[in-house]
């Protein structure tokens, strides 16, 4: 008797050697012990503290640029391009750690699969662009506003960007490497990361789904002039 072993193999995950982003859970609510009613003490004299030198004045910078999404299942990936994207970073003088950066993009307009395009594609943005996965028609925007920015350098980055992240109506907390600059002239801001698509209810209903990967790549580049 003769076996025959059939392997089919998978398409390569798009996700993979991406940064996956920490989603941050809401914090409880903590109740402290009640505390003891202290004495107050007499003021000590303070000597008089010179005066701080004048903060920069923040500068809210428009960017603009391009913001992409790569989706895969197991035979394949498509990436699409986000149209009428853009964003903003608010900085003091040069330094972005006390100021904020956000992005945001319309879904539903996109560009799928530039340069290989066929009969099908403009099929498969519809569908994308519908109730199954961003349902634009409901929740036209992806946005992301920043909560802190700190500078922690690495090859790969120069901050960590602490933020909320808003797709298909549900907001999540999230925590990303990512890369910042500014100058007298120009500032950009760079991030690619995978989220997992479930966590924003991003789910559709057919058996296809299996075969859908949950990670989706989003890849954020961004730029302007002061």
């Amino acid at each position: 008797m003769t076996i025959i072993t059939l392997v089919i193999g998978c398409a390569k995950d798009p996700s993979d050697g991406v940064q996956k982003v920490k989603i941050i859970s809401a914090a409880k609510n903590i109740k402290l012990p009640p505390q003891k009613p202290t004495a107050a003490k007499p003021a000590k004299p303070t000597a008089e503290k010179p005066a701080r030198p004048t903060a920069a004045k923040a500068t809210k910078v428009k960017l603009a640029g391009n913001i992409r999404f790569t989706g895969s299942k197991v035979t394949g990936s498509h990436f699409c391009d986000l149209k009428n994207s853009g964003g903003s970073l608010t900085l003091n003088g040069n330094d972005v750690t006390t100021g904020s950066f956000s992005f945001e993009a319309e879904t539903g307009k996109l560009h799928c699969d530039k340069g290989a395009r066929n009969d099908w594609t403009p099929k498969l943005e519809g569908h994308l662009a519908g109730t199954d996965f961003f349902w634009s028609e409901k929740y036209p925007k992806a946005t992301f506003v920043s909560k802190s920015i700190v500078a922690k350098a690495s090859p790969k980055s120069t901050h960590e960007i602490t933020g909320d992240l808003t797709l298909r109506g549900v907001t999540r907390t999230i925590v990303f490497a990512a890369t910042i600059k500014a100058d007298a002239k120009k500032v950009s801001g760079a991030v690619e990361f995978s989220i997992n698509r479930k966590d924003f209810g991003i789910e559709y209903t057919n058996k296809a789904d299996d075969l859908i990967r949950d990670n989706v790549v989003l890849k954020v580049e961004l730029s302007g002039t002061r």
